[in-house]
């Protein structure tokens, strides 16, 4: 391949076909490896494939070896480790304990328990203590179990459990970690061991015994499931040079100090460790000695600070100043030469004028810089990656939004991605799947520019769904080696932090003009988008600390986004989570178009719009804020300056404003869902753009009873009367809240696309009668009396409806209150949605002009070809084309054989329903094998 690239005339292509590309080892793509002369090299799927980048291995060979707990087993090969195993698609669940756990004490090397029986589990290093503490949550290994008082101790390993309880030092780690620190005070539940494998669908790997241990969930059978051990840790790795930068102190080995030099520790400005090595006489020098092919130093800028002459392998560079202006700025780049020959080399720094020279640290470039660039991969589903770290003595010590603490002495590093690219250049990522991971799916690192993420469908994460930049790299002054110049948008991103709750959908570290619009988030733990670091490191209004330095950070866009269900297990985020300073307020960024809805479905801990400590020069306006659960904006602090957020839309007039010149107006406060048309407008345009949006998705969506989506999700509630927002009641209610009304005659008015629809309200003994009309025909009267309160009742449903739009109307007709709580739609897939998953020699045919769904199909002519579909919900409907071509179709639920239909008919009819089913709610999979006939056809699943 590399021989090829040299000589470009032309894009290269490579055409992927279908199937499943097993790797035991990541694609290793380079610069070498890189397109030339404004040409791209491009992975793709062949036309029709589906290509699969796999690093699963699978398993197989089940033996039911516990009957009376319904345990299965299998072997691995010996040495065997992963944190993630799939059932038909399905993710299953480490076997845990239940929520906090009874009789768990803290103390100095983890927890003391009052129950005896942990001392005697088997393989007690590969146990987890997991725990969540506000914005955070922690993993560490266990280091031993050991009887203790009549109970036992659980000792954590010692890294873990030192970097998961650092002290409350805001002043040694700032700006990596803000003031607010949180530690593992509290076990929420403990995971990864035998004797806790007690519920379907939970799993163990004894990695001594190289066994799995499963216990089926209702319906799957392991003699004809497909189940996935996640083993490979990287799928592809696009790798530019240097790589990752690192910061070295002052007193380092490498650095020699001739004259009078002394040290200066616990200082209070910031400085690398908190020190720095100084000296007062002109003449004195610093010689640091290293190999690579450049060199940062780092000191301070203050008006005590002079010039300094530079040389570099004894020849005279150039003199530069440190001098500054008040207030005195930390970790300062004062000299950066790159472009040497990669050797080893001397730099020295002699002191010229001034009343000081400060040293503070230097950064080594180790390599020659040489971005990763011009590839693409297109249309390719990635799937079943793991991430080890965590099951190492570093554990998961999180720091914030995924970024976690690691080493000792500590310092803050990240969770990787499947894909990742290091030091890449117009790198292009698109029309791909990635699902079933188990770190972050894509990550763009150290100084990559100009690449984008776009149009790709991102569920079913162990971490964020797509990483950008550096959470370190703020001191860097050379525009070469910053993160620049990147977009993502038009992703549909579901149900990360599957692992590691404190994940964002969307991470942003520091970064330079990125772009993050028109995606569509959704079903998130934490926050939907972080962007920024630093907290008031940059702040002149920061009084909390006096250490101060710079970034690089600054015009940032997040434009047109659609963030709903977010915030559903921790706390102190938001739709939209800003963090640190955006510059010097000669460029802006940009907050604007975004649709944030729906935020908190256990607790009401949503601040939709969120710039928190330091953030700065960010103009947020045209935002349309609905049902957020906290707050539509807060801005707490002062050290959180000059910002305007004007002309908003919100039903939620919460706010907390306490920065310094930051100023809200002309926000629309809108009641009863009369929305002006304005914010319609807003909402009509945010989420996915064509070509890239989906009719419909795959994922459950509940809408809550006030809730404002774009067009994506195609739905809008009215209500007429006087109609009331109950907030904070802690009953269970979606959201946490309800709309009610006493009054009969009152009316809510659902308008939405698809074929059913499911009411939620309340049931209780305050309630009663509601009349019903669908599409504007009398259906009858549902009544909503229960002698107890029941939350999320549903109250009223439809089903098998001609696709399109329906219009349902609720008027309240009895009883002392109507309570209404939200709704979910049932969902059409498209048979091209990425959700479905095609085994075989699958083709399409489009424009065919039959009535199909979507005016398309996919169809096949082998038998034993089959489709499986995964998806979360109670219901799944197949509908597809009958005629005398097609024959017999075996359908499997779950993993289990269930019936076979029939799809002859004598003349073609389209969108016929050839099988239905009900089921517990959750996540499952439907697969169709064609058994006989000329042809199988698919054509859409409708799911609720």
């Amino acid at each position: 391949m590399r021989t090829l690239v040299a000589g470009m005339t032309g894009d290269i292509v490579v055409n992927l076909a279908g199937g499943v590309y097993r790797l035991g080892a990541p694609l290793e793509l380079t610069a070498q490896d890189s397109g030339r002369n404004g040409f791209k090299v491009i992975y793709q799927a062949a036309a029709g494939a589906r290509p699969v980048f796999s690093g699963g291995r699978a398993v197989t060979g089940w033996q039911l070896v516990d009957a009376e707990r319904d345990l299965y087993r299998a072997s691995v090969p010996a040495g065997t480790w992963s944190r993630q195993l799939y059932v038909d698609g399905v993710r299953a669940v480490r076997a845990r304990s239940v929520e906090n756990p009874a009789g768990l004490t803290k103390n100095a090397t983890g927890f003391a328990a009052a129950d005896p029986a942990y001392a005697s589990w088997a393989n007690p290093m590969d146990v987890e203590i997991v725990s969540r503490n506000s914005w955070k949550h922690m993993r560490c290994p266990l280091a031993s179990i050991t009887p203790s008082g009549g109970g036992s101790q659980l000792n954590a390993v010692n890294q873990c459990w030192a970097n998961t309880g650092i002290p409350n030092r805001p002043n040694y780690y700032f700006p990596y970690s803000g003031s607010g620190q949180r530690g593992i005070d509290s076990v929420a539940w403990l995971e990864n061991a035998l004797p806790l494998l007690d519920e379907p669908g939970e799993w163990y790997l004894d990695r001594a015994a190289a066994q799995v241990y499963y216990k089926p969930r209702a319906g799957e059978d392991l003699a004809s499931a497909s189940v996935e051990l996640a083993v490979a840790e990287r799928l592809v790795d696009l790798a530019g040079t240097p790589g990752h930068l690192e910061v070295v102190n002052d007193n380092d080995s490498r650095a020699a100090y001739s004259g009078s030099w002394a040290v200066k520790t616990n200082r209070p400005f910031g400085d690398v460790s908190d020190d720095v090595h100084y000296t007062t006489a002109n003449g004195d020098s610093v010689t640091f000695t290293f190999t690579g092919t450049g060199v940062d130093v780092l000191g301070e800028r203050f008006t005590d600070l002079g010039d300094i002459d530079l040389y570099v392998d004894n020849k005279f560079d150039r003199t530069v100043s440190a001098y500054g202006a008040a207030p005195r700025l930390a970790q300062q780049v004062i000299y950066s030469r790159t472009g040497l020959s990669k050797g080893s080399h001397t730099v020295r720094l002699v002191k010229k004028s001034g009343q000081f020279l400060a040293i503070d640290g230097f950064s080594v470039v180790s390599e020659v810089i040489s971005p990763v660039h011009d590839i693409a991969l297109r249309g390719i589903t990635f799937g079943y990656a793991t991430w080890l770290q965590p099951s190492g003595p570093e554990g998961y010590a999180d720091n914030q939004a995924g970024v976690v603490w690691v080493g000792t002495p500590q310092r803050i590093g990240r969770t990787p991605g499947a894909v990742r690219v290091t030091c890449g250049q117009r790198i292009e990522i698109s029309g791909s799947e990635f699902s079933r991971l188990g770190g972050t799916a894509v990550d763009f690192a150290d100084g990559t520019q100009d690449s984008t993420v776009v149009g790709n469908r991102i569920t079913d994460i162990s971490g964020a769904g797509v990483s950008v930049g550096e959470f370190d790299d703020h001191w860097l002054s050379d525009p070469n080696r910053q993160t620049a110049r990147n977009t993502v948008s038009d992703n549909h991103i579901s149900r990360i932090g599957r692992e590691f709750e404190d994940a964002a959908a969307v991470s942003v570290g520091y970064t330079r003009d990125v772009r993050v619009e028109h995606n569509e988030i959704t079903g998130t733990p934490y926050t939907g988008i972080s962007l920024g670091w630093g907290w008031g490191w940059d702040s002149p209004y920061n009084t909390k600390n006096e250490r101060r330095g710079t970034n690089y950070a600054r015009g940032n866009r997040v434009v047109g986004n659609y963030v709903h269900d977010v915030m559903n297990v921790l706390s102190d985020g938001g739709h939209l989570y800003t963090l640190g300073g955006q510059g010097d307020g000669s460029v802006r960024s940009v907050a604007a178009g975004n649709v944030f809805s729906k935020g908190g479905s256990k607790e009401p801990n949503s601040k939709a719009l969120y710039h928190d400590e330091g953030s700065s020069w960010w103009d947020s306006y045209d935002n349309v804020v609905s049902q957020t659960g906290e707050l539509w904006t807060h801005e707490w602090i002062n050290s959180i300056h000059d910002i305007t957020i004007h002309d908003n839309f919100t039903d939620d007039p919460r706010q907390i404003n306490n920065g310094t010149k930051v100023t809200i107006t002309n926000t629309t406060l809108v009641t009863n869902g009369a929305w002006p048309q304005r914010a319609k407008d807003i909402v009509a345009v945010a989420g996915i753009r064509a070509p890239h949006r989906k009719t419909v998705l795959p994922e459950e969506h509940l809408v809550n009873d006030g809730e404002l989506g774009p067009l994506l999700s195609p739905a809008s509630i009215t209500y007429t009367g006087t109609w009331n927002v109950s907030r904070n009641r802690h009953f269970g209610d979606l959201n946490c809240d309800v709309r009610h009304t006493s009054t009969d005659g009152d009316s809510a008015t659902i308008t939405g696309t698809g074929t059913g629809i499911q009411i939620l309200g309340e049931r209780n003994s305050d309630q009663g009668r509601l009349t019903v009309t669908l599409d504007g025909a009398p259906v009858g009267t549902v009544d909503t009396h229960s002698p107890t309160r029941i939350a999320q009742a549903v109250i009223y449903q439809v089903s098998g409806l001609t696709h399109g739009q329906h219009t349902l109307k609720l008027t309240k007709s009895g009883g002392a209150v109507a309570t209404l709580d939200g709704f979910r739609l049932d969902r059409s897939i498209d048979e091209d949605d990425p959700a479905i998953v095609f085994e075989g020699n699958w083709f399409t045919h489009g424009n065919r002009g039959y009535g199909d769904f979507g005016n398309d199909v996919r169809a096949t002519t082998a038998n034993g070809d089959s489709v499986t579909v995964s998806f979360t919900g109670t219901r799944i409907d197949v509908r597809t084309e009958t005629n005398s071509d097609q024959g017999p179709v075996d359908v499997y639920v779950n993993g289990r054989y269930r019936t076979t239909v029939n799809t002859y008919a004598p003349t073609r009819s389209a969108q016929q329903s050839v099988f239905t089913t009900d089921l517990p709610a959750g996540h499952h999979t439907l697969r169709l094998v064609k058994e006989s006939g000329q042809y199988l056809v698919v054509d859409r699943f409708t799911i609720r």
